[in-house]
């Protein structure tokens, strides 16, 4: 399977998970993960508050993965977006938020790692990316989300995944290649 053709399953999905009779047993709910619905801690990134936000994260998928597409796989590409939605979900707990839907944290997440697998390829534009990632989640910890795109989604942005999401990959991002390069010595 390409990336492309898993990328397409994955919007499939999303817009699957947006469905009225899907969507409220899917996202992120303080309450009901409280009572032992975890798998709320994954599956409400990949739910959304309206269509249009759906559209935007997917179209958003479709971008970085392309950015990136070098260091992905399908394979590679899926634990990604289980494993950040995972660390998402988790520090979510550690906020005030009850309800979170979205995919943008993970996106963030998407972002820092492939930063980091340039900046491993000695590609100077990585560096750049990560600049650019670091910057607008610094700025969205100080000033807020977008009013734009609150708009947009009809919610509040949740920054707090942002900042989780583009962590996480930084950190899942440093590790791959700090194993990479150690396995290397060893060898």
């Amino acid at each position: 399977m390409s990336v492309r053709f898993f990328i397409i399953l994955a919007i499939s999905f999303l817009a699957l998970a947006q469905l009225p009779v899907i969507q409220p047993i899917l996202d992120w709910q303080r309450n009901a993960i409280d009572h032992g619905e975890i798998w709320r801690l994954i599956t409400g990134n990949l739910t959304h508050t309206n269509w249009p936000h759906m559209i935007m994260n997917s179209l958003a998928l479709a971008i970085i993965t392309f950015i990136f597409r070098r260091h992905l796989t399908p394979a590679i590409l899926l634990k990604l977006i289980l494993g950040l939605s995972c660390c998402v979900g988790l520090s979510l707990l550690w906020s005030d938020m009850n309800r979170y839907a979205g995919l943008s944290g993970v996106l963030h997440g998407l972002f820092a790692w492939g930063a980091i697998r340039d900046i491993e390829q000695e590609d100077k534009s990585g560096w750049l990316l990560l600049a650019g990632v670091t910057a607008k989640v610094l700025w969205e910890q100080w000033f807020g989300g977008s009013a734009s795109s609150a708009a947009l989604i009809n919610a509040r942005v949740a920054v707090e995944a942002h900042l989780a999401g583009a962590v996480a990959g930084t950190i899942w991002g440093t590790c791959h290649v700090w194993t990479k390069r150690h396995w290397l010595r060893r060898s």
